[in-house]
C-alpha cells in the first residue's frame, strides 16, 4: 500500500491524505478528473519562455511567413502524435511506463522507459539551470543559489502530483500571456509591428531547411509529449484525453513559439538566431520596479511549470522502473536534476533538441502502432520479457531520422523517424507474428 502524507481533503472523495498518483496501475474510474483538471495540467506546459526561443530561431532563420508555417506544420503533427497515445491513455487509464511495458516487454521496457525518463530529468536541470542564468542576467542575483532554491521550490511542487500541476498550469498560461502581451507593447515603442510580416530573417542561407525547422519545434516537447500518458490518464475517457492535448497543441505551444516569433520579426532581439525568441531581457530594462518584480514572478512560475512537469514524468517512470514510490522517486531525482543544472547541461539546449529529433518520436511511432493501430492484439497477448519487433521498428525509425537529419535536411528527421517507425513495427508484427487467439 502506497504511504500517504497528511493534506486538505479531497472534496469528492474527502481524505486527510496526499493522493495517490497510481505509479503501478491504472487510474480507476472513479478517480478521474474533469476535463477542466487535465486540460490546465496541459496547456500551461507548453505556454513557456523556453518554447519562445525555437520559435525565435526558426524565425529568425526562415523569416516570418515561413517560420509560422514551419510552427503549425510541427504543432498539427504534434497534435495528431501526442493525441492518439492521449486516447489510449484516455481509455485505458495506464502511464507511460505501463505502456512502454505492454510494447516492450517486462524488461524491455527498462530501456524505453528509463531512457525518456531520464531525458526529462535533463530538461528539469536545464530549466533549473535557466532560471539562475535568467535571473543573474536580468538582476544580477546570485545565479547557482537561486538554481538551487528554485529547484528546491520546482521539488516540492512535483512532490504533491498531478493536482499541484493543473493548479500550476492554471496560472503559468494566463501569466505568460499577460507578459507576452506587456513585451510586444514594449517593442513596439522602438520597433515597426507592421515590419514583422515583412520580416525576412536574418540568415536566409542558413543551413537550417524548413524540415529542420519542423524537426526543432517538434522536439521541444517530443520526449514529455511521447509521455503524455502521465497526463491524460487522469482524463475520464479518450475523448477528453484528446480534447486536453488541443489546449497544448497547437494552441498553447503556438501561442509560445508566435510570441517569439513575433519580437524576433520586430527586430528587438540583436542575435535572434542563436537566442532565439527570448522576450525577457526587454521587460527588465529601465520600465520600473512594478514590471521588474512581474519578470521575477514570471520567471520561478513560468520555468517552474516545465521543471515540475518533466520532473513528474521522470519520476513516475522511475518509480516504476525501481519498484518504490513516486514522491520518493521524485525527492530522488530532483536533487540529481538540481546538482546537473548546478553543472551547467543548459548551455547545450540546441544540440539537445537534434538528439532528441531523431530518437523520441520514432519510440512514440512505436507506441502509436502497437496499441492505437494494433490495439486488438494488445489486450489479447501474454506480456513477454523482450519484444524484438518494438526494438527492431524503433532502431529503423531512429536510424532513418539520423540519415535525413545529415543527408537529407529538406525533410523533417522527426516526421521521417516517426512514420517509419510506425510503418515499421506494423510491417513486422504482421509478418513476423499472429495474434495470440491464433496460435
Amino acid at each position: 500500500m502506497d504511504s500517504r502524507i497528511p493534506v486538505a481533503a479531497d472534496a469528492a472523495h474527502p481524505s486527510t491524505e496526499l493522493d495517490s498518483e497510481y505509479e503501478h496501475s491504472p487510474v480507476p474510474q472513479e478517480r478521474r478528473k474533469s476535463l477542466l483538471t487535465v486540460s490546465a495540467v496541459w496547456f500551461g506546459f507548453p505556454m513557456i519562455l523556453t518554447n519562445a526561443v525555437p520559435g525565435g530561431v526558426v524565425v529568425a532563420v526562415l523569416g516570418f511567413w515561413r517560420g509560422l508555417a514551419a510552427v503549425l506544420v510541427a504543432n498539427l503533427v504534434m497534435f495528431v502524435y501526442v493525441g492518439l497515445l492521449s486516447y489510449r491513455a484516455g481509455s485505458t487509464g495506464e502511464n507511460f511506463a505501463l505502456q512502454a511495458t505492454k510494447t516492450f516487454g517486462r524488461v524491455g521496457h527498462v530501456v524505453a522507459s528509463g531512457f525518456l525518463a531520464t531525458i526529462v530529468v535533463g530538461w528539469f536541470a536545464f530549466n533549473t539551470g535557466a532560471t539562475g542564468a535568467t535571473l543573474n542576467q536580468a538582476f544580477g542575483w546570485h545565479e547557482q543559489l537561486v538554481a538551487v532554491l528554485a529547484g528546491a521550490a520546482f521539488v516540492a511542487i512535483t512532490y504533491l502530483g498531478i493536482r499541484a500541476l493543473s493548479w500550476l498550469g492554471a496560472v503559468a498560461a494566463p501569466l505568460f500571456v499577460i507578459v507576452g502581451l506587456i513585451a510586444i507593447v514594449i517593442v513596439s515603442r522602438d520597433h515597426s509591428l507592421g515590419a514583422v510580416l515583412d520580416y525576412q530573417g536574418v540568415a536566409p542561407d542558413s543551413a537550417m531547411t524548413f524540415g529542420a525547422a519542423v524537426s526543432l519545434i517538434m522536439a521541444t516537447f517530443a520526449d514529455s509529449g511521447t509521455m503524455t500518458a502521465d497526463f491524460t490518464r487522469w482524463s475520464k475517457n479518450g475523448k477528453q484525453a484528446v480534447l486536453a492535448t488541443a489546449t497544448a497543441f497547437p494552441l498553447a505551444s503556438m501561442v509560445a513559439q508566435i510570441t517569439g516569433g513575433i519580437v524576433v520579426a520586430a527586430g528587438a532581439i540583436a542575435t535572434a538566431a542563436t537566442v532565439g525568441g527570448n522576450f525577457l531581457p526587454i521587460l527588465t530594462g529601465d520600465h520600473g520596479l512594478l514590471l521588474d518584480a512581474l519578470a521575477a514572478v514570471f520567471v520561478f512560475v513560468n520555468l517552474g511549470s516545465v521543471c515540475s512537469h518533466c520532473l513528474y514524468n521522470g519520476a513516475l517512470s522511475w518509480s516504476h522502473l525501481t519498484r518504490t514510490k513516486m514522491r520518493i522517486t521524485t525527492l530522488v531525482l530532483g536533487i540529481i536534476g538540481t546538482a546537473a543544472a548546478l553543472a551547467g547541461v543548459w548551455d547545450h539546449f540546441l544540440d539537445w533538441l537534434v538528439v532528441l529529433s531523431v530518437f523520441v518520436p520514432p519510440l512514440g511511432g512505436v507506441l502509436i502502432a502497437d496499441q492505437v493501430i494494433l490495439r486488438s492484439r494488445v489486450d489479447r497477448r501474454p506480456t513477454t520479457a523482450v519484444r524484438p519487433t518494438a526494438f527492431a521498428a524503433w532502431a529503423a525509425g531512429a536510424m532513418v531520422g539520423g540519415l535525413v537529419h545529415w543527408y537529407a535536411p529538406q525533410f523533417s528527421d522527426a516526421v521521417s523517424g516517426l512514420v517509419v517507425a510506425v510503418v515499421a513495427y506494423v510491417v513486422l508484427e504482421r509478418v513476423l507474428t499472429r495474434p495470440a487467439a491464433a496460435r
